[in-house]
């Protein structure tokens, strides 16, 4: 009697075993910091969506040669050859522009009376022209080129670049009429390269 008392014990033990170790297991909490971080934080996984995944046209491979021609544009050298092509048909025009609009194009300083012929003023159109091309080609080489040189240095593109390199292309122009005209050039290009920035901005 007494065993079968104590296998229906041991039974009735068995049964409540689970049922009441249940209640005592409780479940971890959500954490939504996780959760978060998970949707758009730094563990959100990133998928790569290709054009063609986003309804576009997909975009092929690019070659070598079409790798190497990019780095050669975005190369330093080629903006400063760039800028000075630019610049040297940029100066030629407002060259000729000038001389255009100059009362005393062609006339001779020994001879203020005579009237200069038409290939007298086109010979003087045509040197100022080649003056301001060249000039306004040096500009734009140095500008281009200091301002390429400092953006890799810095790694960052913004208006910052722009006036270094002014100042340093100013100051360097200047400078060869000395000190005070250097310290005035780096100035006034920097201004100038600190308006253009911020109009273009």
């Amino acid at each position: 009697m007494a065993a079968s008392m104590g296998e229906a014990g041991a039974a009735a033990s068995d049964l409540q075993g689970p049922a009441s170790a249940a209640p005592g297991m409780e479940s971890p909490p959500i954490q939504y910091s996780l959760i978060m971080e998970h949707l758009i934080g730094d563990k959100r996984a990133v998928k790569e969506l290709s054009p063609g995944i986003m309804g576009g046209l997909p975009m092929p491979m690019k070659s070598d040669e079409q790798k190497m021609i990019e780095r050669g544009m975005e190369s330093c050298a080629f903006k400063a050859v760039l800028a000075c092509v630019g610049g040297f048909v940029l100066g030629g025009a407002f060259g000729v522009f000038t001389a255009g609009i100059d009362t005393n194009v062609g006339f001779d300083p020994k001879d203020p009376l005579k009237t200069p012929s038409a290939r007298e003023v086109l010979k003087d159109m045509g040197q100022r022209g080649m003056s301001y091309a060249k000039n306004f080609a040096v500009i734009g080489a140095m500008f281009s080129c200091t301002e390429c040189v400092i953006e890799s240095h810095r790694g960052v593109s913004d208006w910052k670049n722009a006036v270094y390199s002014g100042c340093v292309t100013g100051g360097a122009i200047g400078f060869r009429a000395g000190l005070k005209a250097g310290v005035l050039g780096c100035g006034g290009f920097a201004a100038f390269s600190a308006a253009i920035e911020y109009y273009l901005r």
